[in-house]
């Protein structure tokens, strides 16, 4: 079986076939790191995390990179508002990402480069472009000739002559045309900044990413991966500058995940339902917004809100309860029957079932109904006259690959003793007495997260296991 993807420069769904046998080079384009990232930045790193994963899966070497934008507009603003330094802003919210998105079952990238230690490269490859014809410098900013490079427009597949007619120039861009972009910017007064042949600045947006591909990847690469709202003009600019500079392919594969609306609307701050991921890690099960966010195909919108949220809790909580009334079960010693010898032919045509449905553009929705399959065929198993402990060992091998393949944890952790539970009461109602009440919600949260029940009654605070 072979692995197909949806290209979104052909538009189509292709063979994967790599560059080099065995080995994966996926570039996945990281946030601007000027606050906490939003769920719709979590989204692609959880859907491409689970591709790469796929890929390990069945047997690649994926040189995964994820690089973290450091320098911008947006985080020269933050640090003017908050009177810190650039440097000091990021650091602290490149920290803020790898704990979010680690709480959220994300492997760290094989590579994290960021736009400030690779300056250099930066500056080399924008001078050569430069040199080639297709840039050119105007007062100390640099700007790409769109119009030089004839297949721009390929991968939004728009025209040059579309494009030109909503295209202005700006106050203060010095531009040639209205269609060229920039890849240096002249600094202002007290800016962050750097020394290049064409004065102090920094780069322009669309620059860092060919750059750090062709530093970690080479000229052309596997994979690029993004959200949707990347393709234009961001993907299209960095295909236009790194074909124009390396003079091959930049790209093979394009992958792009759809958009997320929050209860049916585009999420925006202005209409108050912007969802932080480092919020709603504390708020609910990470597993659970992972096991969400997969529970539908990677290029389609998703809908967002607790309800729905609460809906994929009780749907995971199904499979990890059939895990769990295995787990149970394990220690039974009957001989195996020939019934039995056609579980495991069952649980195997799933497997089967499962890789085929994700070689299929990674289809995680029909992956996960499949598991669903499995946890349904096992419960029906559990009920049997007969019951035999390979084949029980089978499905909670099944479960476990399964589940692991799309970064999900199945296993619980280890229970809670009973003076545990106490502690933590006693912890809760201090905390309500110190009006700390946001502890205190943590803390019923975390019990019931764990399957303990809490029941606040005028004579104290009762729990019980099971909900």
């Amino acid at each position: 079986m072979s692995i197909k993807v949806y290209n979104t420069l052909t538009r189509a769904k292709e063979t994967f076939i790599p560059l080099e046998e065995g080995k994966v080079k996926m570039y996945v384009c990281g946030p601007t790191v000027y606050n906490y990232i939003h769920i719709g930045n979590a989204r692609p790193a959880i859907v491409f995390d689970t591709v790469r994963r796929y890929f390990e899966y069945r047997g690649y070497d994926v040189q995964y990179v994820l690089n973290f934008t450091d320098v911008d507009d947006k985080l020269i603003k933050a640090a003017n508002e908050m009177g810190e330094e650039v440097p000091d802003i990021a650091n602290r919210f490149i920290d803020a990402y790898k704990e979010d998105v680690g709480a959220l079952g994300v492997k760290e990238a094989v590579h994290h480069p960021r736009v400030t230690e690779n300056m250099n490269e930066i500056i080399e490859f924008i001078q050569g472009l430069i040199d080639k014809g297709y840039a050119y410098e105007s007062e100390g900013d640099v700007y790409f000739r769109t119009r030089s490079f004839d297949q721009y427009g390929k991968l939004s597949h728009q025209s040059i002559d579309e494009l030109r007619s909503g295209a202005r120039i700006e106050v203060g861009e010095k531009k040639e045309d209205p269609l060229d972009f920039t890849l240096w910017k002249d600094a202002k007064p007290e800016e962050i900044s750097w020394e290049s042949p064409w004065g102090s600045g920094r780069p322009g947006w669309h620059i860092e990413c060919s750059a750090m591909a062709k530093k970690y990847l080479g000229d052309t690469i596997d994979i690029h991966a993004g959200g949707q709202d990347l393709t234009f003009p961001h993907h299209e600019n960095e295909i236009a500058q790194s074909e124009a500079n390396n003079g091959s392919s930049f790209a093979r594969y394009w992958l792009h995940n759809g958009y997320i609306n929050i209860e049916n609307e585009k999420m925006s701050k202005s209409l108050g339902n912007f969802v932080l991921a480092h919020d709603l890690v504390k708020k609910h099960d990470p597993q659970v917004i992972r096991f969400f966010m997969l529970s539908v195909h990677y290029r389609h919108p998703i809908n967002f809100s607790d309800e729905l949220l609460g809906g994929a809790k009780n749907s995971f909580d199904r499979i990890r309860n059939a895990y769990e009334n295995l787990k149970h079960r394990e220690a039974s010693s009957l001989d195996l029957t020939e019934d039995n010898d056609k579980w495991l032919e069952d649980i195997e045509k799933y497997k089967q079932q499962f890789i085929a449905e994700m070689d299929d553009d990674f289809n995680t929705a029909n992956a996960i109904s499949v598991l669903f399959d499995v946890t349904k065929a096992a419960n029906l198993y559990l009920k049997s006259d007969q019951t035999h402990t390979e084949v029980i060992e089978r499905f909670i091998q099944t479960i476990e690959e399964l589940t692991g393949v799309l970064g999900l944890v199945i296993k619980q952790d280890d229970e809670l003793l009973d003076e545990e539970i106490d502690a933590l009461i006693e912890e809760r109602k201090q905390a309500r007495k110190d009006r700390n009440f946001a502890r205190a919600d943590e803390i019923r949260d975390e019990l019931k997260s764990r399957d303990i029940v809490l029941e606040d009654t005028a004579q104290g605070t009762r729990w019980k296991r099971g909900s």
